[in-house]
This record gives C-alpha cells, sequence and structure tokens, in this order.
C-alpha cells in the first residue's frame, strides 16, 4: 500500500487548532516545584530513560500492552505547533496510544510528526501500529532529545481529554510532559499523559 494512502485509513478529524488558553501552561520540568506533583507521578514525569522500559519494568510479569487507538492527518493543538516550529496551516500524522499493564492504561501517549519532517528514516515511525514508539527512539543513535516540559492539565484542556476518553473514571487531573525529539535533524514531538492507576516508578 502507498505510504501516503496507508496514512488515510485513519483520519482524526476530531483534531483542530484551538487557541492556547485552551491548553495548559508548559514548563520546564526543573522549574516545577517538587512539592505541587504527587509523590509517585513526579518520579515518572522526571524519568530520563525510555518511559516504555520503565513501565515494563513496572508492570512484571504481566501483561503489558501497547494499544493504537489512531493514527492519521491532523492538526496540532496551538502550542503543539510552536513547539514544532511548524508552518500556518501545516498537517502532522498524529498517532495516539496508550501503554497498558494487564489491561489497565497507565499512560496516554500523542505523538506528532509534522509533514515536513516526513522524510528518510522518520517515515518509518508512521508503520509502528502497536509497537512501541519510545523503543525505537532510544534504540537510534540518531535520535536527539530535546528539552522537557511539564503541565498540570484539566478536565477543560483538550488533551486531558484525549487521555481520559476511555477510562472508566475521569480523574480530577492529569499530570503530563512532552519533549520534541531530533531524528536525522526532523523534529517529532511526543506528548506522555500519566493516568490515574499508574503505580510507584520501580527500577
Amino acid at each position: 500500500m502507498p505510504f501516503f494512502d496507508w496514512l488515510k485509513i485513519t483520519p482524526l478529524s476530531s483534531i483542530t487548532p484551538i487557541h492556547a488558553r485552551l491548553e495548559p501552561n508548559w514548563a520546564d520540568w526543573r522549574r516545577v516545584r517538587k512539592v505541587l506533583v504527587p509523590d509517585h507521578v513526579y518520579s515518572w514525569l522526571c524519568e530520563t530513560g525510555s518511559l516504555t522500559a520503565r513501565v515494563k519494568a513496572a508492570c512484571g510479569n504481566r501483561c503489558f500492552e501497547v494499544r493504537l487507538l489512531q493514527q492519521g492527518w491532523g492538526r496540532p493543538l496551538y502550542s503543539e505547533g510552536r513547539v514544532l516550529k511548524m508552518r500556518r496551516g501545516e498537517s502532522a500524522v498524529v498517532r495516539e496510544v496508550e501503554l497498558l499493564c494487564d489491561g489497565i492504561p497507565w499512560v496516554f501517549a500523542r505523538t506528532l510528526i509534522p509533514a515536513s519532517s516526513l522524510r528518510g528514516p522518520v517515515r518509518r515511525l508512521t508503520l509502528l501500529g502497536c509497537k512501541p514508539l519510545g523503543a525505537v527512539l532510544f534504540a537510534d543513535p540518531m535520535v536527539e532529545r530535546g528539552p522537557m516540559q511539564i503541565a498540570h492539565l484539566s478536565p477543560r484542556h483538550p488533551l486531558f481529554c484525549s487521555a481520559a476518553a476511555r477510562l472508566e473514571r475521569v480523574p480530577l487531573d492529569i499530570w503530563g510532559r512532552r519533549t520534541v525529539y531530533f531524528l536525522a535533524g526532523h523534529p517529532l514531538l511526543v506528548n506522555e499523559l500519566f493516568l490515574p492507576d499508574i503505580p510507584e516508578r520501580i527500577r
């Protein structure tokens, strides 16, 4: 199947540009006061290694799974477009997944790959299916990691709504982080939101 035809299978019609006031305030993780963040969530937020590897370790002998929720062409949220330095009107491949342990979602992840980044080795990232993106990024020596930002999300934020849409109990808030990665010089953005059932991290 041709590359761009495959991407059209699951268009994200619900992803539309919105004003910045409907988004959380993203801040450098080193500037976020630890006292404001639940202890067990803070340890996940500040993880500098592969989050996928840490989730698998915490899951232990239970069933770890990556569930692909949707993938296709979409518009970035306002702050996503800004941090990726996307051109006005530029689309991106948007991939949303959950990381689960024994069928319980622990992490919601939303990745954006701008159309201008879909060159060379970046194209293979659109063909992962249910394979974890983190394992690919951390295994590739060509990948460079940008600064990590943290945010506190409430139900009024569209990213919160996407993360909580399939939860049995909608939480009062969610903490998340985002990082820009560069593969062969081309940027992509990974948002990672920690859901209520995320446990204490183990090494």
